[in-house]
C-alpha cells in the first residue's frame, strides 16, 4: 500500500504533485482503504479537486506516448547504472497499460524535481556541462574558447600531443589557439578536426551538424572516412556512413544562439520544441504529428521558452496542459 500525508496537513504547493500520484494508485488496483484516503484528500481542500482533474488530463493525453517515454528513461537509466558498476532494478511483472501510463506521469513529476537519467548518463564522464537555459563560455587549457549552447556536456582529453573534444550532448561553438597540436571534436561517432579557427558542432540524433564561421574544418563520419573540408559560410551534417555536401548558410543567423535568438526558416515545430526543451528548466511534450510537421519562420528569444510558445500558439494554434510548474505538454 502506498503511503500519503494526512490530507489535512498537506500543503495547497504539493497538490499537482499528489494528484498524479494518486491517479497512479487508483490505476493500479486501488484498496478499499486507499479509495477512502483519497476521497478524504480530495475533499480536503478545492485546489485537490482542481489538480486532480489536471492530473486526469495529462493522464488522457499520455496514453499514446507513454510506454516510449518510459521505455526511453528505462533504457538511459540502464545505461546509467552500468556506468555506476551497479546491477538494473528488477521489472515488475505484468505491467499493463495503464502502469505505463503511471510510468509516464511519475516520469513527469521527477523532471520537476530535477531527474533525467538520460542527462546523468550523458554528464557522467564530461568535463564541462551547461544547464537548461545557461549559455557558458570557458577557456581550454590551450587558451582556445568554448562556447557551449544551453544543456550541453563536454570532455576534454589533452594527451600525447593532440587535443580532443568530446561533445556527449547538445552544441558548442569553438575559437581554436594553434599551437600546432591538432584540436579535434568528436562527436556522434564522427569528427571534426580543425584547420581554420572559428565553428560550431550541433549533435543531431543520428550524428552531428557542422557550421564554420571562419577559417576551414575537415569533417569525418567516423575515424576511418574519407575527410570533406568546409570552409567560411558552410555546413554539413553526417551520421554514421557519410557526410553531406557542403551547403551555405547565413552562419550569422545560424550561430544567433550566443546572442541569445533563435533563428527559424520553415523549420519544422519538432525541432523548434527540441530546441526550447534546452533553455526550458522541465519538459515540453509535443504529442500531435501533424502539428509536429507544420513550418515555423521567424526569431524568438531563447531566455523566454513559454513567451516563445505563447507566441506560436497564436500562429499556429493548438492546445496547451502544464503540471508542476515544469511539464508543458501541446497537442
Amino acid at each position: 500500500m502506498n503511503a500519503f500525508p494526512d490530507p489535512k496537513t498537506h500543503s495547497n504547493a504539493d497538490s499537482d504533485t499528489m494528484a498524479l500520484s494518486w491517479l497512479s494508485v487508483l490505476h493500479n488496483q486501488p484498496t478499499i482503504a486507499d479509495q477512502a484516503r483519497f476521497s478524504r484528500w480530495l475533499h480536503a481542500d478545492p485546489a485537490h479537486a482542481q489538480a486532480y482533474a489536471r492530473a486526469q488530463v495529462l493522464w488522457e493525453l499520455s496514453e499514446e506516448p507513454a510506454t516510449t517515454l518510459a521505455g526511453e528513461d528505462a533504457v538511459a537509466l540502464d545505461a546509467l547504472l552500468r556506468k555506476m558498476d551497479a546491477p538494473p532494478p528488477q521489472r515488475l511483472p505484468g505491467w499493463g497499460a495503464a502502469l505505463a501510463m503511471a510510468a509516464c506521469l511519475l516520469l513527469m513529476v521527477s523532471v520537476a524535481m530535477g531527474w533525467n537519467p538520460q542527462r546523468w548518463a550523458e554528464d557522467l564522464n564530461a568535463d564541462y556541462v551547461s544547464a537548461p537555459g545557461q549559455v557558458r563560455t570557458l577557456i581550454l587549457a590551450d587558451g582556445s574558447q568554448v562556447m557551449m549552447d544551453a544543456d550541453s556536456a563536454i570532455a576534454v582529453h589533452f594527451h600525447d600531443g593532440e587535443r580532443h573534444v568530446e561533445l556527449r550532448r547538445g552544441a558548442a561553438f569553438f575559437q581554436v589557439i594553434h599551437n600546432g597540436e591538432p584540436f579535434v571534436v568528436d562527436g556522434g561517432r564522427g569528427e571534426t578536426r580543425v584547420l581554420g579557427t572559428q565553428f560550431e558542432v550541433r549533435l543531431q540524433p543520428a550524428g552531428a551538424q557542422v557550421t564554420v564561421l571562419s577559417g576551414r574544418v575537415g569533417v569525418k563520419a567516423d575515424a576511418d572516412a574519407p575527410q570533406l573540408i568546409l570552409t567560411a559560410g558552410q555546413q554539413a551534417r553526417y551520421d554514421r556512413e557519410r557526410v553531406t555536401d557542403p551547403q551555405p548558410v547565413d552562419t550569422e543567423s545560424q550561430l544567433a544562439w550566443r546572442q541569445g535568438w533563435l533563428n527559424y526558416s520553415r523549420t519544422p515545430l519538432a525541432n523548434v520544441i527540441n530546441d526550447l526543451n534546452r533553455y526550458y528548466p522541465g519538459r515540453i511534450i509535443l504529442l500531435n504529428d501533424e502539428l509536429a510537421a507544420k513550418t515555423v519562420s521567424g526569431s524568438f528569444p531563447s531566455r523566454d521558452p513559454q513567451a516563445v510558445l505563447a507566441a506560436l500558439k497564436s500562429v499556429i494554434g493548438f492546445e496547451q496542459f502544464g503540471a508542476l510548474g515544469r511539464v508543458i505538454v501541446i497537442r
